[in-house]
């Protein structure tokens, strides 16, 4: 007589299936989200400049212009030269506050008498200075920024 192995319903053959736990690497994953999060340093946006930078083809402008010389060690030089006049040798000061008081002193005339500003960067200065200068002009209101080698 042939022997038969009934199955109740409720029961299933043993099937060797891994089974992988993944709660606690959802939980690590997470975790790590979270420290990205609060360790990353969010910068804040510069000022948005309405600075005028005048291309080639314009014409020359009368009026003697400012010329600001930004040094390979941060130094802000007003009309390098003879007459030259150091400001803000400190880099790690932003606000620069001996040019900011310069340049109001000189667009404090009115827009009319606002100075036009030559630009000029050495190739190692830092971006940063650059635009720490840039945002000073903008402040004190000079539109008139030409870059010069």
């Amino acid at each position: 007589m042939k022997k038969h192995h009934h199955l109740r319903a409720n029961q299933s053959p043993t099937l060797d299936e891994p089974k992988l736990e993944i709660s606690s690497l959802i939980d690590v994953c997470f975790l790590l989200l979270i420290y990205f999060l609060v360790t990353t340093t969010i910068q804040p946006r510069e000022q948005d400049l309405s600075t005028y930078v005048p291309g080639a083809s314009q014409t020359p402008v009368l009026l003697s212009p400012m010329v600001i010389e930004i040094m390979q060690n941060g130094k802000v030089v007003v009309n390098p030269g003879d007459a030259a006049e150091t400001y803000d040798s400190d880099v790690s000061q932003r606000t620069l506050p001996q040019l900011e008081g310069r340049l109001r002193m000189l667009s404090g005339w009115g827009a009319s008498h606002a100075p036009k500003v030559l630009l000029k960067v050495h190739d190692e200065v830092y971006q940063q200075r650059y635009i720490d200068v840039v945002n000073c002009l903008a402040g004190a209101g000079i539109k008139s920024i030409a870059l010069v080698d």
